[in-house]
């Protein structure tokens, strides 16, 4: 692949790859419009209970599956025998987006209610949280590097022929207090909605174990990385939540 297609390439999956996510966001919500191709969390029609629930659970460990195997060092070494090493996070960002795309096309809704919110402060109160979350998640993306996390920033330094340098380790705002602030907007997104079903329910206990395992893998491989630099931030934030400073008792445990 020359430059000018690695560019291309690493647009085309970075747009692929946003819309996916805000297909994601719709999907949770029931926004998506009635069509043939994607289905909303709480469409209608589907299967019977236990056959749902079986192909919503494949779908979810597919996901897990690309995910952690994309991620992999060993991976990326056989796809760098394929692709210019700056289209390896492109090429992670098209098989998420594919799987969702999969996820959302061949989800089976189960209706039956957790809890209903109909109308009133409670309901828009629970609306504009979650969908407070998933701003988070962008604007996250953009305190670190969004463009780096999306693959696009690796793409453009190759057509420039500028190597490549990994984003430095760097604390600016909510990252001073919580150290996945993208993922604490993922829950905030999955768990906090005015409807919530069996097959939401689902969806949100599925992904949730999932970010809890893979943000434990993540810091495992951040600790070898950057060593007692990121032991000692580990220890002055939480996971997912701002760390509550007492005066006299010193700091809570970090969630």
């Amino acid at each position: 692949m020359n430059k000018s297609t690695v560019l291309l390439y690493g647009i085309v999956n970075y747009l692929i790859g946003s819309a996916s996510l805000v297909a994601l966001i719709a999907f949770t919500f029931n926004f998506l419009p009635e069509n043939p191709l994607l289905s909303n969390i709480d469409g209608a029609g589907g299967v019977s209970g236990v056959l749902a629930a079986l192909i919503n659970l494949s779908l979810m460990t597919l996901f897990a599956v690309q995910h952690s195997v994309m991620a992999r060092r060993s991976f990326k070494e056989k796809l760098e025998r394929i692709l210019p090493p700056a289209a390896e996070r492109s090429t992670f960002l098209m098989g998420t987006a594919l799987v969702l795309f999969l996820m959302m096309g061949l989800w089976q809704p189960l209706n039956s209610p957790v809890w209903m919110v109909e109308e009133g402060f409670v309901y828009f109160g629970l609306l504009g949280i979650g969908l407070a979350g998933w701003g988070l998640v962008f604007y996250a993306t953009f305190l670190i590097n969004h463009f780096d996390l999306f693959g696009l920033r690796q793409t453009w330094l190759y057509f420039r022929g500028v190597p490549y340098t990994h984003v430095p380790f760097q604390l600016s705002s909510l990252y001073r207090y919580i150290r996945h602030p993208i993922m604490t907007g993922v829950f905030l997104g999955i768990w906090f909605t005015p409807e919530m079903t069996v097959g939401h329910l689902m969806f949100a206990l599925g992904m949730s174990a999932y970010i809890l395992i893979g943000v434990a893998y993540e810091e495992r491989d951040l600790i070898k990385t950057f060593g007692e630099r990121y032991l000692a931030y580990r220890a002055d934030t939480g996971r997912f939540l701002p760390v509550i400073r007492r005066s006299n008792a010193g700091k809570s445990k970090a969630v």
